[in-house]
């Protein structure tokens, strides 16, 4: 019977969209296939994922009416995850740092609003190379270093949730002129999809810390995303 209580579920939000299986898989970037087991009741996802879904289908409802394609939703504590559907930098080993660089450039001279403080956050022409060229980027490997390069993809997203910022002042003369008022660094987390075949069956959860700094023109500019580490599994991420 709880089976079907979840079959039910997942089948009544899509149906609440009015749109087809196929239509909502495509929409919502959810596989068909993964669909169709839900619906049928042959894979069962934990209880989690029809809150979520609700959460994630009125997000992306909302954005659409804007124009916009932020895809964010909120865990079983009720923290925010920007999801990563489009992974772009596929390779583990042997990313195009280049490739992400010039992905990076697309978003110099936009600038996004922090959720939390209404804060505006502007991206200068210095963020794309310190993102794929810093230190602290370089010391990556693996999958750390896989889902930094996709993390590019959701940079609007994860202005968006920043949260519980902490102040630095800068120590550095190189950066008296770019962050003359000092550092922000806010805590993100974004979440990259994991699938067996055609089979979405769980998202790995990522930390970061958002590196912000103020400048003389009393602005704040993105400066890089740091301290990125995978969360240790836990019971609410291992199947969506």
């Amino acid at each position: 019977m709880r089976e079907v209580g979840y079959m039910n579920d997942i089948r009544s939000i899509r149906e609440e969209t009015g749109l087809s299986r196929k239509a909502f898989s495509d929409n919502y970037q959810i596989p068909l296939r993964t669909m169709e087991e839900w619906e049928a009741g042959r894979r069962k996802p934990p209880e989690y994922v029809s809150r979520m879904l609700k959460y994630y289908v009125s997000i992306k409802q909302w954005n659409e009416q804007r124009d916009e394609k932020i895809n964010i939703v909120e865990d079983a504590t009720g923290h925010k995850i920007v999801i990563v559907n489009d992974i772009r930098f596929k390779g583990k080993r042997n990313i195009d740092w280049k490739e992400v660089k010039e992905y990076l450039k697309e978003y110099v001279g936009t600038n996004y609003r922090i959720q939390e403080s209404s804060e505006q956050v502007y991206i200068g022409n210095k963020f794309p190379e310190e993102f794929t060229e810093s230190e602290s980027r370089k010391a990556l490997k693996g999958a750390n270093a896989k889902a930094k390069a996709n993390s590019a993809t959701v940079i609007p997203g994860l202005i968006q949730i920043a949260t519980n910022p902490i102040y630095e002042e800068n120590r550095k003369e190189k950066h008296e002129k770019d962050a003359k008022y000092g550092w922000y660094k806010y805590e993100v987390r974004f979440a990259l999809p994991v699938y067996e075949g055609e089979v979405l069956v769980k998202y790995n959860i990522y930390r970061a810390k958002m590196l912000i700094n103020h400048a003389e023109n009393d602005k704040k500019y993105l400066y890089d995303l740091i301290s990125i580490k995978k969360e240790t599994s836990k019971p609410q991420q291992e199947v969506w």
